[in-house]
């Protein structure tokens, strides 16, 4: 069944447009509230997080309003992390986690993704279930249930803690420079100060939001921003997080950029060495590199490969007793460790690997040439259905047919923004940029709608 509100990571949107406006967020806030307090007890509790987008203070007080008109308890962390707030839903027992971001997208973008008790993001059951309410009148609380709302200190420090538990209580940082660029978003606090108590001499970037700078020109989505810091100040490593802290992209010393692959090939293989590579698998989506197929192939490990988005990720890797996956865009989902993503702790597994080694961040980050892949994103217009018109489906299977077997396309639509993603991989480069090319421009025509 189509969804109104879900899409493939929580409830996105622009914000004070729907579905990101205040009233439909006070509406989503009791949805969720009535569908985990169905038993009508009281004493369920929700922890809330947000990045630093401006919108968030609109959309963080509506849900808890929502919340607590069900009888939800509502825990107000600020702004943190998305993966604390699943750590934080399970170790304070919360019956429910919220984190108000819109990850990699511009500030004028924001969503709500939802974290059940396990810290795990919601089921497909569970969304549908919340939708079915918002479709119809959200039941109240009787006047003596409505909940409570409060701010919690304590949950940033929490999250310091635990994040500095992951990297090995036999190994420190000192003697190592970072470059560490936050995005101006969630994990401006965090992310310096692990890295400072673990010992090493921090060069923060992207640490003064102002409510419309997050991602703007820095973090995971523009790593030539980390890169110049990197190069200028003589750094061993640099560590861009998107404005949530889910995803991670690296910079080594030399200022060359590795993406989601490349770390999970690192750490694949030294898993593996080390028997701690569930089934010896690791799952990846659709778009993850060629070369990283081959790679893991040449270790005589496996390769799954999953729909794309971490979710899905997730929970192939749930089903399959998996502990390492991700996608090229930077989520590195570790289990072991964390329910989600986690940009922080995947750069603490990173430079855990560097002092073990001795080895610097250029040669532990290249792991395998990557087939040529061009990925271009078309903007389509409200209204337009681009993937749906024959010129588009023409395109498509007149430049399959040329690529055949030397390469591969991938054509999806975002879950996120109104973009289609154009992607292929291809080891001749000249038909490569005639094959996106061809299928981009197809697309974009496709997507006008008439004025």
């Amino acid at each position: 069944m189509a969804r109104k509100y879900f899409g493939t990571d929580g409830i996105r949107g622009t914000a004070n447009q729907f579905p990101m406006t205040a009233d439909n967020a006070l509406r989503i806030g009791a949805a969720a509230g009535r569908h985990f307090r169905k038993d009508g007890l009281n004493g369920h509790r929700v922890v809330i997080g947000k990045d630093t987008r401006r919108s968030g203070y609109m959309l963080e007080n509506a849900l808890t309003a929502g919340l607590t008109s069900t009888g939800m308890n509502v825990l107000l962390l600020g702004p943190i992390p998305t993966p604390a707030v699943g750590f934080l839903t399970r170790s304070m027992r919360a019956d429910l986690g919220i984190m108000i971001s819109a990850s990699h997208n511009p500030h004028h973008d924001n969503g709500i993704k939802f974290f059940g008790p396990d810290g795990f993001k919601l089921s497909d059951t569970d969304e549908a279930a919340i939708e079915a309410i918002l479709e119809g009148d959200v039941t109240p609380a009787q006047p003596g249930n409505i909940g409570r709302a409060k701010r919690i200190e304590s949950g940033r420090g929490r999250y310091v803690e635990y994040a500095k538990t992951t990297f090995p209580r036999d190994q420190r940082l000192s003697g190592l420079k970072i470059v560490v660029d936050c995005a101006n978003g969630a994990a401006y606090h965090v992310a310096p100060e692990v890295l400072w108590e673990l010992g090493a001499e921090v060069i923060p970037v992207g640490v003064t939001p102002d409510g419309f700078n997050i991602n703007a020109d820095c973090g995971s989505t523009a790593p030539q921003t980390a890169a110049r810091e990197v190069l200028k100040h003589g750094a061993d490593l640099g560590i861009c997080l998107d404005g949530d802290a889910d995803r991670i992209i690296l910079i080594d010393e030399k200022g060359q950029v590795a993406d989601g692959d490349q770390i999970m090939a690192l750490f694949a293989s030294r898993w593996a060495a080390q028997n701690a590579l569930a089934h010896g698998t690791l799952v990846a989506t659709v778009m993850s590199n060629l070369g990283l197929e081959n790679f893991i192939k040449g270790k005589g490990l496996t390769l799954e490969r999953t729909a794309v988005g971490d979710r899905h990720v997730v929970e192939r890797m749930r089903a399959g007793g998996f502990n390492l996956g991700g996608e090229q865009s930077g989520h590195i989902v570790m289990t072991d460790f964390a329910t989600t993503g986690d940009g922080l702790i995947a750069g603490l597994q990173f430079l855990s690997a560097m002092v073990e080694s001795g080895q610097r961040a250029s040669e532990l980050v290249q792991n395998f040439a990557p087939v040529p892949q061009i990925l271009e994103n078309v903007r389509f217009d409200a209204g337009s259905d681009p993937l749906g018109a024959e010129r588009v489906q023409s395109a498509i299977a007149a430049q399959e047919k040329r690529i055949a077997d030397r390469g591969r396309i991938l054509i999806r639509k975002s879950g996120t923004e109104p973009l289609i993603r154009v992607m292929a991989e291809c080891e001749d480069e000249t038909l490569l940029r005639e094959v996106v090319g061809e299928i981009a421009g197809a697309v974009r025509e496709a997507g006008k709608t008439a004025a």
